[in-house]
């Protein structure tokens, strides 16, 4: 982009932001990033972390309950506004699960203690903070060890949960579809097999066989203690379900399949949760997708299938939302819903322009993508809300992201420039044909319609004649066409 192609654009986002500001009343308060050295102490409280819930409903197939909690986050690298932004995602998160969030604490540390998460020293008045707000559960905003959840347990005297419980905890409850639910029992049980533990000894003691009255028919016999019995039913289950899944995902690949066999471009939509993705999809195709002010929303995929302004069909893919450390379980289980975005030949990568950090939420997602294997696929940066967002940010974006785009799906702005940019990014048929197609194949016509890019197109006596450009399968089919009807 030029340097006047930039000050354009600037200019173009200055007058939405004016125009958005007239109409919108924004009440909305911005965190001064100046923090005094003074302030790091080892545990302090991050202002406005509470929140009062009007309504909980219930899950589809699981009950919800409502649980007062506070976070914990350790700070170990970054600047502290940085650390400020992770506690308040987390935030966002415990609110999506249906918490009521009472307080949010930091703790700067080199490193999260090994026993205790926080440290030992701290725990103390981490127990005070749930003694005084009356919480029932304690969010830390990281993955915790077994050790360390059991430690931290027992020292707080309340549930204590991790980053990646309260993620599997958001999924099983957005979860709708046979295959989501299966892959988010998978991804959930995968966590939960090297943290499965009781209380007291009640899980450490032996069981007999059947005539011992023990565990009867399937277990192994005298010896095997309880949690040797829970641990192998649960093997047993995930291999079951992992059974499930590659039964499903064998439509899946079907339909995949079938699209690559007609040569139809698939542009799959990714980014981080909550950015404008559905948004952005129901913007293109009237998809009707949910849409939700909530992380997670989105997480079977949708396909929907639209046009280039020249006639050529492609598809479009709505995809789960990522987020910074992703549960891997979740990646493994997500793997086929996750291979719409590697079979894809376009990705476009919305961002949230009005995020306080937008650049860490596209590296979390690149993180991802090159994870899935899909990190040499084209990729468009898509920056939503611009309507709201600082237009010094977007710009900076638009300067640092070669092929980006600025726009908005609440008022429109840039949505054609969008358009346009996805359309150039589609592969294009690479042969050249001008043929005279018989009446009779008006199948073939229709497949160039289609599929090809027409250059011309013209009736005569033995058939269409048409100049046009195709793939190498439809440019074969035409020449056998023609063979035949000599």
């Amino acid at each position: 982009m030029t340097n006047r192609e930039v000050g354009d654009e600037f200019e173009a986002l200055m007058r939405e932001s004016a125009r958005v500001a007239a109409e919108y009343d924004s009440s909305d308060e911005l965190v001064d990033p100046t923090l005094e050295l003074s302030e790091r102490h080892a545990l302090r409280r991050v202002q406005g972390f509470s929140t009062e819930l009007q309504d909980i409903s219930e899950a589809e197939y699981r009950q919800l309950q409502l649980e007062r909690v506070v976070l914990v986050g350790v700070w170990t690298e970054g600047s502290s506004l940085m650390a400020e932004n992770s506690l308040a995602e987390l935030k966002a998160l415990a609110e999506t699960a249906g918490s009521e969030v009472l307080e949010g604490l930091i703790q700067r540390r080199d490193k999260p203690d090994p026993a205790t998460y926080i440290g030992s020293g701290k725990v103390e008045e981490l127990r005070q903070v749930v003694l005084a707000t009356g919480a029932d559960t304690v969010i830390c905003d990281g993955e915790l060890s077994p050790s360390q959840l059991r430690q931290l347990e027992e020292k707080v005297k309340v549930k204590v949960v991790d980053r990646t419980a309260l993620i599997l905890d958001i999924f099983a409850q957005h979860a709708k579809s046979k295959e989501g639910k299966a892959q988010v029992e998978l991804a959930q049980i995968a966590y939960l097999l090297p943290r499965l533990r009781g209380w007291g000894d009640s899980l450490s003691r032996q069981v007999g066989g059947r005539a011992a009255g023990g565990a009867g028919i399937g277990g192994r016999g005298p010896g095997e203690t309880k949690i040797e019995t829970d641990r192998r039913r649960i093997r047993d289950k995930m291999a079951k379900l992992r059974g499930e899944l590659a039964a499903m995902k064998t439509s899946r690949d079907t339909k995949r399949q079938e699209r690559k066999r007609f040569n139809i471009p698939s542009v799959a939509i990714v980014g981080y949760t909550n950015a404008g993705k559905s948004s952005l999809l129901n913007r293109l195709t009237n998809a009707g997708v949910l849409v939700e002010n909530a992380l997670f929303a989105t997480l079977d995929p949708t396909v929907r299938k639209s046009q280039t302004s020249d006639g050529r069909v492609y598809t479009l893919t709505d995809t789960v939302g990522f987020v910074r450390h992703l549960p891997h379980q979740l990646i493994d289980a997500f793997k086929s819903t996750l291979e719409e975005v590697e079979d894809a030949n376009v990705i476009v990568h919305v961002v949230d322009g009005s995020h306080p950090d937008p650049f860490e939420q596209i590296r979390a997602v690149r993180q991802v993508i090159e994870e899935i294997g899909a990190s040499k696929i084209p990729e468009i940066i898509a920056i939503n809300k611009v309507d709201v967002a600082d237009p010094q940010t977007v710009m900076e974006i638009l300067r640092k992201e070669p092929n980006s785009f600025a726009f908005s799906v609440r008022t429109g702005f840039g949505v054609d420039s969008l358009v346009h940019a996805i359309e150039s990014t589609l592969p294009r048929p690479s042969i050249e044909i001008r043929a005279i197609i018989p009446y009779s194949r008006g199948d073939l016509i229709h497949a160039i319609h289609e599929n090809g890019e027409i250059f011309s197109e013209e009736y005569v006596e033995k058939g269409t004649a048409i100049h046009a450009r195709v793939d190498g399968g439809l440019a074969q089919a035409i020449e056998i066409a023609q063979v035949s009807e000599e």
